[in-house]
């Protein structure tokens, strides 16, 4: 029974006239409201849920006062992430693998990696690194060098002190040292027990009554 079967809607109630309206597919509006939305070329009803082709970080729904839209704001990657895909009809790229961060250089997960001479490290599942320190042992002297591709440092001189807490004069260690006529000095060796742990003055002893001018000669 709709109107181009000959019925006229003037002589229905308004109840019976809106109910042939929507089988007949009749659009109607009620106070400036909307029944359906249109974009990407299409026709939404109200409730629908969609993206804009334009812009795939958009997503609108269409209400009955228009579409409503807001964009999706993309989640930053993580740092450690060393393959990024960005397919077409996503909005945001995505994170296909990850692997560890450290110090500015990326690794594989279960990558053993050794990014100084005195540090082994295994970038492990949870995408942390973790390292083992090189525990060096103190060294023998108070001017170590440090060759290059070597942990821990080396006495190219062998052991030495200072002879005092002038940090002036260096004697090297394992025999007693005539500082002056008066002053005899003696480093410990690499044989003493605690050796080096916070130890890098000689010990001295003065020779009682004795003055520099004397000029002792000493064995």
């Amino acid at each position: 029974m709709c109107a181009n079967e000959g019925y006229s809607f003037r002589a229905i109630p308004s109840l019976l006239a809106l109910v042939l309206s929507v089988q007949c597919g009749v659009a109607f509006s009620v106070a400036g409201q909307v029944n359906t939305c249109e974009a990407n070329g299409s026709i939404y009803y109200v409730g629908e849920w969609y993206f804009l082709d334009s812009d795939h970080c958009t997503q609108c729904e269409c209400t009955v006062e228009g579409s409503a839209c807001a964009r999706t704001e993309c989640t930053s990657l993580p740092a450690a992430c060393i393959h990024v895909s960005h397919y077409p009809t996503d909005c945001c790229p995505r994170c296909e693998k990850i692997g560890c961060e450290y110090r500015g250089e990326v690794y594989e997960l279960g990558q053993s990696f050794q990014p100084s001479a005195c540090e082994q490290c295994t970038c492990d599942s949870d995408g942390i690194a973790r390292c083992l320190v090189a525990d060096c042992a103190p060294p023998p002297c108070v001017n170590p060098v440090y060759p290059k591709g070597r942990c821990c440092p080396e006495c190219r001189e062998g052991p030495n002190c200072y002879t005092d807490t002038s940090r002036n004069h260096v004697i090297p260690g394992g025999e007693a040292v005539w500082v002056d006529s008066c002053t005899k000095c003696r480093c410990h060796d690499g044989q003493d027990a605690g050796y080096w742990e916070g130890n890098r003055v000689a010990t001295c002893a003065r020779v009682r009554d004795c003055r520099p001018e004397d000029r002792h000669q000493h064995n």
